[in-house]
């Protein structure tokens, strides 16, 4: 009996530790993104002995990771019937209702879990702390206060000084976020992520050069390990969008480094659409449009592969495809919408209203997405970006009414980084837009163009010619005093530069149109100002007919 009681205590005893260096195993597949691998590591776990409470969680964790925020619940109120550690899945539904704006609820939550943490743990602190971090409305401060009571006893455990660095690199510190991840990993040197987050900061600095060096001395260390790879092929890209010369070039650098990302991690469905994500910033569609048919093969409801069809599809000029796909996801109000989803919606139908010759217009199609294009800027105003050569392309179409509306959205961001070409191009379409044969004047829409020439010349006062649009715009207005106003200006300018700027013929021939749109102007209120002008310009012109014949009709 007692050799059967002490078999039974050593076997009890190696199956705690097998799953220990279980455990062990999911969390180091999770550090690496390895999260099917993961997934399969603790659902095995849980199959075998349902009593592991940190399974749960840990499994809860990667769900969250993978945006299955539904499956993350279940797990995580399953693993609160468990016999160990049960309380860590209070800190993974806590993170749910931080997702849902319920603060009150996570914080409670979280005081539950650490209420049941045994006294020198610190676990529970770290998890918490990454609960506000990785939530989608996180608060690293409230983090770094979590990680505060963890130090007290644990200063100097390597996992609590990395977590240390990302609140602190989150709430923008990156002093004491550098000095927290070189500490962690002098203090165990196999924490690779801390050797990698060093990059990372000077990624975020735009030491692209210096990053990149950071990144390799971690490949030197593991070759293997996958998100350095995620590091690298971020860095390329941003590198890319600070050096427009090289942006080919470090944009395939990136794609390179982000597929040996997906070899060394996963190809599951989530590792896709992260994959499709990055496709879409480098704006790679070909390769999106094949990622999304390959999701499709996978799972043919996931709602999010519509996403990625509409956008690829909207590049690769498949509009129907991309109204459908778009149409089927933001028609869903499970989906997680985002503002590039109207934004590619609305630039679909805006497509597919404009027939091929740029003859004919579908207004009912075009406001439609006009109107879905809206909704994107309210989501998310920096889509603004994406529009300006949207409206440069429909003005160079000569529709300067569809520019126009598409061009007034542009410039409704001052931070869009097109606002000066914006507001240039807005103004010149309305007031292309109001010359046309036949047409209504439309006085508000001047008044608009009037105001987007406006906010050229308070960006850029030297550009000469904008005074020239401005002026013209308030002839249109029948402004005769504003009209007279940015002519002058226009003269004002030129006359600064010197005779060689005087002596271009564009510029001679601008300097006729000021002197005798002026004169006309004077004449409803000056006639020897108006004689004066008209002779301005005969002394450029001296055969300028129109000069000429309103002088004989003014004596």
């Amino acid at each position: 009996m007692n050799k059967f009681k002490i078999l039974s205590v050593a076997f009890l005893a190696s199956v705690t530790v097998s799953y220990a260096q279980d455990i062990e195993q999911a969390k180091k597949e999770i550090d690496a993104e390895k999260y099917q691998n993961a997934k399969t590591t603790l659902k095995s776990i849980i199959k075998s002995d349902p009593s592991e409470g940190e399974a749960f969680f840990l499994l809860g964790n990667v769900y969250l990771y993978q945006n299955i925020a539904d499956s993350a619940k279940i797990t995580y109120q399953n693993g609160l019937a468990a016999k160990d550690y049960a309380h860590l899945n209070n800190i993974g539904l806590g993170q749910i209702d931080l997702d849902n704006g319920n603060v009150v609820a996570a914080k409670t939550k979280f005081a539950a879990a650490i209420n049941e943490k045994r006294k020198k743990d610190f676990a529970e602190y770290v998890y918490v702390a990454r609960a506000y971090m990785n939530s989608d409305k996180p608060d690293y401060k409230a983090a770094i206060a979590t990680l505060d009571l963890a130090k007290e006893r644990n200063a100097d455990e390597p996992q609590v000084l990395l977590a240390f660095g990302d609140a602190y690199y989150g709430d923008k510190n990156q002093n004491a976020a550098y000095s927290a991840y070189r500490n962690a990993f002098q203090a165990d040197n196999s924490l690779i992520r801390a050797k990698m987050q060093l990059g990372v900061l000077l990624k975020g600095a735009k030491a692209y050069t210096e990053a990149v060096a950071a990144y390799q001395g971690v490949v030197a260390t593991n070759p293997n390990y996958g998100p350095v790879y995620r590091e690298l092929a971020e860095t390329y890209y941003y590198w890319g969008l600070n050096v427009p010369g090289r942006q080919a070039q470090y944009f395939k650098e990136a794609l390179g480094y982000y597929e040996k990302y997906m070899e060394l991690t996963d190809y599951s469905l989530a590792s896709r659409m992260r994959h499709a994500d990055f496709l879409i910033l480098t704006k790679d569609y070909k390769a999106l449009e094949a990622e999304a048919n390959k999701m499709k093969e996978l799972d043919k409801v996931n709602p999010r592969i519509y996403r990625y069809l509409g956008y690829s599809a909207y590049q690769n000029g498949n509009y129907d495809l991309a109204i459908k796909s778009l149409e089927d996801f933001t028609g869903n109000s499970k989906n997680k919408i985002i503002s590039l989803d109207y934004l590619y919606l609305g630039l679909s139908n805006i497509k597919k209203a404009i027939s091929a010759d740029g003859a004919t217009v579908d207004q009912v199609l075009f406001e439609k997405g006009i109107s879905s294009i809206k909704k994107g800027v309210d989501l998310d105003n920096t889509v603004t970006d994406e529009l300006g050569e949207v409206g440069k392309g429909l003005y160079e179409q000569k529709l300067y009414k569809e520019a126009a509306a598409v061009l007034e959205i542009a410039t409704s961001n001052p931070a869009t980084s097109g606002y000066l070409y914006d507001n240039y191009y807005l103004g010149n379409a309305i007031y292309f837009d109001n010359t046309k044969p036949g047409i209504v004047k439309d006085t508000i829409a001047l008044k608009k163009a009037d105001i987007a020439f406006g906010n050229v010349i308070t960006a850029s006062p030297d550009t000469q010619d904008v005074y020239l649009s401005r002026a013209r715009t308030n002839s249109l207005l029948e402004d005769d005093q504003a009209m007279i106003k940015y002519y002058q200006q226009y003269i004002d300018i030129v006359t600064k530069k010197g005779e060689a700027e005087l002596a271009k013929p564009s510029v001679k021939a601008k300097l006729v149109e000021c002197y005798n749109s002026m004169a006309a102007g004077y004449a409803n209120f000056d006639k020897e100002k108006a004689k004066e002008y008209f002779g301005k310009t005969l002394a450029i012109d001296p055969e300028n007919g129109y000069a000429t014949q309103s002088l004989k009709l003014l004596k």
